[in-house]
């Protein structure tokens, strides 16, 4: 597990180090430090840039081999708030016809990125597509991919996005959409029977990850905000704050923390072996892709792994 204690994004890019690399010729991959996913690509084919593989595997579930994606962020190590992108992610995102990012704040060095390259790509921004604003007096949770309505929606913009870039192919791009969308229901299907199972039973997380899956599913974060919020900054956590979320596993008022694997430290390490100890189940969620799974599988995964734990 890694720890990430800032939250500041940096663009590394200097103009005459982009030179050299757009004149090192054309490449089949376009990788980012080694962190970066791409198909094969093809001069026919609709280029296409996500900031992280969650978004990159819609793109490609619904664009199919008509599309040349290249993830930026794919290393589950990794966060995107504090991600350093580099001279070869400027490159591909300076060929890309289309462009998908979260938003929201999450994955700012797109957009730094965007302003420097003077891109004319279409952008999908996922917060924008969600329609979702933050609670009055409360921060927006910007994990709108944990979000199954919204990932729909997601899938009817990349599938537009595509066929504006190739129209030859939109009917393709939208056959795929509707069938990508059909994979969620079953996932939508199960959040409602956890809903009908345990519907009001409380959980604590580490940080906001999950909370769209599992407000959909019916259960109460119990959580004191103040911890889930300096855990998401990379900021220390007060004593009496964490002496009250450990409370919430010794006092058995939780079902189940879920924890978010990519961003451990002292404090969430305290709180998952206090979980532990005290027989409270731990479901471990991540904020990207992980290795051979797609979007499906990996959210399936994720809403049995939480049923399982609250059956227990």
């Amino acid at each position: 597990m890694s720890t990430f204690s800032t939250r500041h994004v940096s663009l590394l890019v200097a103009g005459t180090s982009l030179a050299l690399v757009a004149g090192c010729g054309n490449s089949s991959d376009a990788k980012s430090d080694g962190n970066a996913t791409a198909a094969s690509s093809g001069s026919s084919k609709v280029t296409v840039v996500a900031s992280t593989n969650v978004y990159g595997d819609i793109a490609e579930q619904i664009g199919g081999d008509k599309v040349d994606v290249t993830s930026i962020i794919s290393d589950p190590d990794q966060d995107p708030h504090s991600y350093e992108a580099s001279t070869q992610n400027q490159l591909a995102l300076s060929k890309a016809k289309l462009v998908i990012e979260n938003g929201g704040g999450y994955d700012d060095f797109i957009d730094r990125m965007l302003k420097s390259s003077r891109s004319s790509a279409e952008v999908i921004n996922a917060v924008d597509v969600s329609g979702r604003t933050a609670p009055e007096g409360e921060e927006l949770n910007e994990h709108v991919w944990y979000d199954f309505p919204t990932t729909a929606k997601i899938a009817d913009r990349v599938a537009a996005g595509l066929g504006k870039a190739d129209p030859a192919d939109a009917d393709v791009f939208s056959k795929n959409a509707e069938a990508f969308k059909a994979k969620l229901q079953p996932l939508e299907a199960k959040e409602a029977g956890i809903k009908k199972a345990h519907g009001g039973e409380g959980i604590a997380i580490t940080e906001p990850v999950p909370l769209y899956l599992t407000g959909a599913a019916g259960l109460e974060n119990r959580t004191p905000e103040e911890f889930s919020e300096a855990i998401e900054e990379g900021d220390d956590v007060s004593p009496k704050v964490l002496q009250g979320t450990l409370g919430l596993f010794t006092g058995k008022k939780v079902e189940a923390l879920v924890y978010n694997e990519q961003t451990s430290g002292a404090e969430t390490e305290k709180v998952k072996a206090a979980a532990e100890k005290a027989g409270i189940p731990v479901v471990p969620v991540t904020e990207t892709l992980p290795e051979g799974k797609d979007y499906v599988g990996w959210m399936t995964s994720n809403v049995d792994a939480l049923a399982h734990a609250l059956d227990k």
